[in-house]
């Protein structure tokens, strides 16, 4: 077995071993598996089946995911998308009156056309054009993020009375257990313990049943999965044509392509896994993945799949190649049959892993001319606003396009691509527009 992992995922190569990949790989895991509890809840809210949905979702992520691993080599993660999954449920279904079956055609093309975008490198130029300034600084933000993330998870960040964001009750029990699992993951961290953020987890999870936090499953650990007949190859072609379907598309492949493309950047710079430019190498096979995982996970009956960003959390343990992403890809599978114990981990016992991680996503900022306001500026607003608007890819959005404006009209323009000043131009149109 060690021999196959060497030779699929070259681990001396990167430095690494099949020890640090498979920890690393499960931390991955744990930090997204509350995904297979959340996006049956949102998408059940469109009148889907969350049985079917659940088991969806499982395999969608096990299939893009070992598409990472394999024709990759990167550690990176897939599952359905979070915020892509509320836009299906409450503004496709729920909102415009849309069935789910269309708003999962909608998904279903806008996979095909990622696919095309994909093997005519235009994706790969996208992420090439993006300035090494912007993508330090989407690291940064990312990090901000699902440090921010934690905090709601915990209900120690909450949304306030006449503010915008007030300080939760923090005598809670979901604050105390992730307090308790931030000062644990802390102090392992100082120890250089391997596996710390995974053992705050697990910690975490155990201290939240003492608390009322984690709810131990009622019935048997191990059960079969639902069907997911309810929701397989469930799409509508009726409509297909329709403005609606044209500009629900658009946003699902918006939001999916600067989210992964945020993602891969933000998480590839932490990891080391960027050249000397700070391009990513095979791209385009890391984008292939999210475009495959998208389309295969709409016949499933599934939102949007997209590369998570709780894949840092594996990173920071140490995963450098596939087997990382394999391993969580494995897990979901296993978490077909596990599910009980899976979904009994609470927020509050993740919350620790992602402040952590938040933390391992700064370090990037030490390397940006603050000096430079042509460039301090722009990755200013790229932290600034993922945090804030709640989105990887507004953060982007702004990033690009104060970039771009900036070395323009300061005459500098040469040192920005064409790319750059086309993506700009498309992201002000669509703010205009309000596409």
């Amino acid at each position: 077995m060690e021999n196959f992992f060497e030779k699929s995922f070259h681990l001396k190569e990167h430095n690494t071993n099949t020890k640090t990949e498979l920890v690393a790989g499960f931390t991955t895991f744990m930090t997204m598996a509350y995904i297979l509890a959340i996006n049956p809840s949102i998408l059940s809210e469109a009148g889907m089946d969350a049985g079917a949905v659940f088991t969806a979702t499982a395999i969608a992520s096990f299939v893009g995911t070992a598409i990472m691993a394999f024709y990759a080599n990167y550690p990176f993660a897939l599952a359905p998308g979070m915020g892509l999954n509320a836009f299906f449920a409450y503004s496709v279904v729920l909102g415009k009156g849309h069935s789910w079956q269309f708003a999962l055609t909608a998904v279903f093309i806008e996979g095909l056309i990622f696919i095309l975008l994909t093997f005519t490198n235009v994706r790969e130029a996208i992420v090439n054009g993006i300035p090494k300034t912007v993508k330090q600084a989407i690291s940064v933000g990312i990090g901000l993020f699902i440090a921010f993330i934690g905090l709601r998870g915990a209900n120690i960040v909450v949304p306030g009375e006449g503010i915008p964001l007030d300080l939760g009750d923090i005598t809670s029990p979901e604050a105390i257990v992730c307090f308790v699992g931030l000062t644990v993951t802390a102090v392992l961290l100082v120890k250089q313990v391997r596996g710390a953020i995974l053992l705050g987890i697990l910690i975490s999870t155990v201290v939240g049943i003492f608390f009322g936090v984690t709810q131990l499953p009622a019935g048997a650990p191990i059960s079969a999965p639902p069907s997911i007949k309810p929701v397989f190859m469930q799409l509508e072609w009726t409509n297909i044509l329709s403005a609606d379907m044209v500009i629900i598309m658009i946003t699902f492949l918006f939001v999916d392509m600067f989210d992964t493309i945020g993602t891969l950047v933000g998480v590839s710079t932490k990891a080391g896994l960027v050249d000397e430019n700070g391009n990513l190498p095979h791209v385009k096979k890391a984008l292939f993945a999210d475009a495959i995982g998208t389309t295969f996970g709409a016949l499933l009956g599934t939102s949007t799949v997209t590369t998570y960003v709780e894949s840092a959390s594996g990173v920071a343990e140490g995963g450098r190649t596939g087997l990382t992403a394999l391993t969580t890809g494995v897990l979901f599978l296993v978490a077909l049959l596990l599910s009980p114990i899976f979904l009994m981990i609470p927020s509050a016992a993740t919350a620790p892993a992602l402040i952590t991680v938040g933390l391992f996503m700064m370090s990037p900022i030490k390397e940006i001319d603050l000096d430079d306001f042509t460039e301090a500026v722009p990755a200013f607003l790229t932290i600034l606003l993922m945090p804030l608007a709640y989105s990887i890819a507004q953060g982007i959005v702004f990033g690009i396009i104060s970039y771009a404006l900036l070395k323009l009209l300061t005459g500098r323009y040469k040192e920005a691509s064409p790319i750059l000043y086309i993506l700009a131009f498309l992201f002000i149109l669509k703010i205009a527009f309000h596409v």
